[in-house]
């Protein structure tokens, strides 16, 4: 018991704040066939990719980034929440630049997006994801305060090497064929 404490203590501190630490899918103590080291460390690798295109997601809204923006969806991607949707990512970019002002520059300091819980399944070249986000804003006397906070639901793929969304859905409970693909990855 004490090694396993101790292993989960180094992999907490390696990770690092913020990362998630799961069981791996099909590992012996799930009783799946174990998987290879190879196996282990690209969905690690696959994983890191995801993790960073949902934080390029906050940075490029945070620096009017639409350009940047638009290239985090692929060609035929769904994104929105409710009766919002937009197709592809010019569609989407020209939403986000009416919705924030096509020349609104970006002022450091003055919003930030927060995106954090994020829970990842890869089979392959494809994976889901569920996270949540909150959008900040400066407020009178320079308050803090929340703006938003959205739960996403994602369906991921990687082209040409680059994991891209191609459906993010914004809204207050996850998609259930997201969940669905959720908990039959693990």
């Amino acid at each position: 018991m004490r090694a396993t404490w101790h292993a989960l203590a180094v992999t907490a501190l390696v990770a690092g704040p913020g990362w998630p630490i799961a069981a791996q899918a099909g590992s012996p103590q799930q009783g799946g066939p174990a998987k290879s080291v190879e196996a282990r460390l690209r969905e690690l690798e696959d994983r890191q990719a995801i993790h960073e295109l949902l934080m390029n997601y906050g940075r490029t809204l945070d620096n009017r980034d639409f350009e940047g923006f638009a290239r985090l969806f692929t060609a035929d991607a769904e994104y929105g929440g409710g009766k919002m949707l937009f197709k592809g990512p010019a569609e989407i970019r020209k939403w986000l630049e009416t919705a924030l002002g096509k020349n609104a520059a970006p002022m450091p300091g003055r919003d930030w997006h927060f995106l954090l819980n994020e829970t990842v399944t890869v089979k392959g070249d494809e994976a889901t994801a569920v996270s949540l986000g909150a959008f900040f804003v400066r407020g009178e006397g320079n308050k803090l305060e929340s703006n938003s906070i959205a739960i996403y639901t994602d369906l991921l793929v990687r082209q040409d090497g680059v994991w891209k969304f191609k459906r993010r859905v914004l809204g207050s409970v996850p998609s259930g064929d997201v969940l669905k693909a959720l908990t039959q990855g693990r």
